[in-house]
């Protein structure tokens, strides 16, 4: 078999890396496919069509696809299937930045099925997939026979110190102020979505047109492409045209058309309006009309479409009588909900959302296991939109590819402003329910999240509104940008630009157009615009919520976060667990401990406060090094002839000895203390050697007049060495001892019975305990003749 033709293309960036466009190697039997590659990241794209259009639509039928594979990082994929089964949120949002790019432009009566997939075959760590996807999906569409109104191409502009990169690596990447995905052709900026750190309208402009440059260089590529081995696209029938109905409904129809549309009513008396006026003329046809009703209902709405867009142009008001730059009227409260950690309501004229915050633990953070990215989310935020916002059924379902760009917008806005972790400890999870729908609800996503996070007493470096902007544009250079647009002006508008900040800056954007040659200076101008409208909701909000409540809400889990030194994580974990496992069994609170910068970092959580203390100087007490000197409040573990074992700092005891209790000599331990009895005891001495303790009652007590202390006699380090060498004639050890204490059988070679003597020079002394096993458990206490420390 011959090795296949394969055709290239290599783009330079400015910086000198390289991105390879190659086709005629694999997929061959698709409409189109390209592999692009960037260092060693390989994108595999490929598109498809049906042979024939798809009959009763009014749609383009395009369905785009991004996913990583596994193998690309020489991972498994997680779960019992082992396989890349839906695709993630990650997957869903990137192919949604092909989509939006790639679905304006195919032609007006396009209605075949078609399928662009795009796969990631081999994975460079620093180099993100993201910003090349665009270029493989219009690349494609650019060799193949599907007619396509390209080519388009995306990329990534980040200011990173200060200075605009396309396309930066992944490590840069963490130091910019801004990261936005760019598309457009060469003529035209076509989308724009990204998250920003408070910049000005100027600086986002600037990154708009460093993108568009690169992305007029990555066009004229995919044509030297296709010049090359692209083929030649098929002919889309055009619709079949009435003339003659087309001007009978227009005639019949435009001025009560214009005339609804200046009323300035409300979404529903607007749609009953409009419905009513074809609804009577269809029903008013004889049954056996020769006259196509489906055509006379697309030349309606088309007349709707043109009538309104004319009505804003020509009077400058909108269809529910506001001026251009007018926001709807707003109201809003916080606290609406009495068991939820943090809510707010937010309506802005027919948009409502109720947001409730939940703030959890370490353990609630979302693990993420993607093929690309490994690691954990401690901020989320879930948007849903269900049917009855709009007065539709709508089964419930799993969230939808809008549902999830929604949610990931209103993320991005919020994301800039949460407070850094010493601040804050807590997973944030925020739920936004949109409960009315008229235009843009991600917006009233960000003021509702905002005002509910405030109420649960997160701390945010500033507020954030959100705003949607849109523009009608007409002949002879006219158009109209309008400030917080309704749904009806966001389908029959040529723009929808979402907009996000605080009084300081932008934090997010998405911009999607639909109509070509928009100039920047439209664009500058419509930024402006949005920044009014989004200090105007700003005030409103800070009327409400000015700042964050002083204290959380006396049901929300209180976090205390510490640092410990690295060597005690083990200590506090314990074998297997026990230990961090009995805290919080016995206290009731929830406790997490990572390794970060060479440090543990604790973390401790409880709605009760007692509880979370008693955990905390439980785990203190196990990284805290006994000082001899200091006092302990102690609890009793066990009663030996000679003295009692104290537990004075959790897992650590000392001996107690019998005559440390009292300055009167005790006769035994019957009836002195018993386990569990809590006794303050004062730690006289740590042996330096074997790390056992001495502790002392007596110490703490004021001493009896008259009393003279006893004398000691001295501890050696070897009591053998003023004796001389040990008797090799004595015999073997007896193994009827015993296992030692103060109850051993034990003679010494003049025949006397040291267990009872007075004699503390010839006998055994007091203060000197039985030795016993000595276990090194991090989560066992040592029980020997000085305590045990761990």
């Amino acid at each position: 078999m011959e090795k296949p033709q394969v055709y290239s293309q290599v783009i330079t960036l400015d910086d000198g890396r390289t991105i390879t466009i190659e086709t005629g190697k694999l997929a061959k039997q698709a409409a189109g496919a390209v592999t692009v590659r960037m260092d060693d990241t390989i994108l595999l794209a490929t598109v498809v069509a049906s042979k024939s259009p798809k009959e009763g639509i009014d749609f383009l039928p395009l369905t785009v696809d991004y996913q990583e594979k596994y193998a690309a990082t020489g991972r498994f994929p997680g779960g019992f299937f082992k396989r890349e089964t839906r695709l993630s949120d990650t997957e869903v949002l990137i192919s949604r930045l092909v989509d939006r790019a790639i679905r304006p432009l195919f032609p007006d009566n396009y209605h075949y099925e078609t399928q662009i997939m795009i796969s990631v075959l081999s994975a460079d760590q620093n180099v993100m997939p993201d910003s090349l996807v665009g270029l493989a999906a219009s690349a494609a569409l650019t060799v193949s026979n599907i007619p396509f109104e390209g080519p388009i191409s995306e990329v990534r502009v980040c200011k990173i110190d200060g200075q605009l990169v396309v396309n930066p690596y992944l490590e840069d990447k963490e130091r910019a102020t801004i990261d936005i995905i760019v598309s457009g052709s060469a003529n035209d900026i076509n989308m724009v979505e990204g998250e920003m750190q408070e910049v000005s309208e100027a600086e986002m402009l600037e990154a708009i047109k460093v993108a568009h440059e690169a992305i007029k260089k990555q066009c004229a590529s995919q044509l030297e492409l296709q010049a090359k081995c692209g083929k030649p696209k098929f002919a889309v029938e055009p619709a079949p045209e009435n003339e003659e109905l087309k001007k009978s409904v227009h005639d019949m129809f435009a001025k009560q058309i214009y005339e609804i549309a200046m009323r300035g009513t409300n979404k529903d008396e607007r749609s009953e309006a409009f419905d009513a006026l074809i609804t009577t003329y269809l029903e008013s046809l004889p049954e056996d009309t020769e006259i196509d009703k489906a055509m006379a209902k697309k030349y309606f709405s088309k007349l709707k479409k043109e009538q309104i867009r004319n009505m804003v142009l020509d009077e400058r008001r909108r269809l529910d009588g506001r001026k251009l730059n007018e926001i709807r009227g707003i109201w809003c409260e916080t606290d609406v909900l009495p068991t939820v950690h943090g809510s707010a309501l937010f309506q802005r004229g027919e948009t409502q959302a109720l947001a409730s915050v939940t703030l959890g633990t370490k353990l609630d953070e979302q693990m993420i296991d993607g093929a690309l990215y490994q690691g954990y989310s401690k901020f989320l935020l879930h948007y849903n939109f269900p049917g009855f916002s709009t007065g539709e059924v709508k089964p419930n379902r799993a969230p939808a590819r809008r549902e999830v760009g929604h949610g990931n917008l209103a993320l991005r806005a919020l994301k800039p402003v949460m407070p850094d972790i010493d601040v804050n400890p807590y997973t944030v999870r925020i739920t936004s329910d949109v409960l009315e729908s008229n235009g843009s609800s991600s917006m009233a996503t960000v003021c509702a999240g905002t005002l509910a996070m405030l109420d649960a007493g997160i701390k945010l470096k500033k507020s954030v509104s959100g705003i949607a902007m849109g523009l009608i544009s007409g002949e002879n250079g006219k158009y109209a940008i309008l400030s917080d647009i309704l749904g009806d002006e966001d389908h029959l508008g040529d723009m929808d630009f979402k907009v996000t900040g605080t009084s300081d800056g932008i934090t997010a954007c998405q911009m999607d157009l639909k109509v070509d040659g928009l100039s920047y200076s439209v664009v500058e101008e419509a930024l402006e615009q949005a920044r009014q409208g989004r200090l105007h909701i700003l005030g409103i909000m800070n009327e409400v919520q000015p700042v964050a409540r002083e204290d959380y809400k006396s049901f929300v889990p209180r976090i205390e976060r510490f640092t410990v030194d690295k060597e005690f994580i083990g200590a506090i974990i314990g074998t297997g667990g026990k230990v961090i496992q009995a805290i919080q069994r016995e206290t009731g609170t929830v406790i997490s401990i990572d390794e970060v910068d060479n440090m543990g970092v604790v973390e401790v959580s409880s709605p009760d406060k007692t509880a979370m203390e008693a955990a905390i100087n439980w785990i203190k007490g196990i990284i805290t090094v006994p000082e001899a000197g200091t006092e302990y409040d102690g609890t009793v573990k066990s009663i030996q002839d000679f003295g009692a074992f104290v537990e004075f700092l959790p897992g650590k005891e000392g001996l107690l000895h019998i005559s440390e209790i009292t300055y009167d000599r005790l006769p035994s331990m019957e009836g002195v203390y018993k386990p569990g009895d809590k006794v303050h005891v004062k730690l006289l001495e740590v042996d330096q050697k074997t790390g056992k303790f001495r502790l002392s009652v007596k110490a703490l007590l004021p001493k009896p007049e008259g009393y003279v202390e006893r004398e000691r006699a001295p501890r050696s380090n070897d009591r053998r060495d003023d004796r001389g060498p040990r008797r090799d004639d004595r015999g073997p050890r007896r193994d009827d001892r015993g296992h030692g204490g103060y109850d051993r059988d034990r003679r010494d070679d003049r025949g006397h019975d040291n267990r009872n003597s007075n004699n503390h020079n010839d006998g055994p002394r007091r203060d000197e305990a039985p030795r016993e096993n000595n276990q090194n458990n991090n989560d066992r206490p040592q029980h020997n003749d000085g305590g045990g420390q761990e």
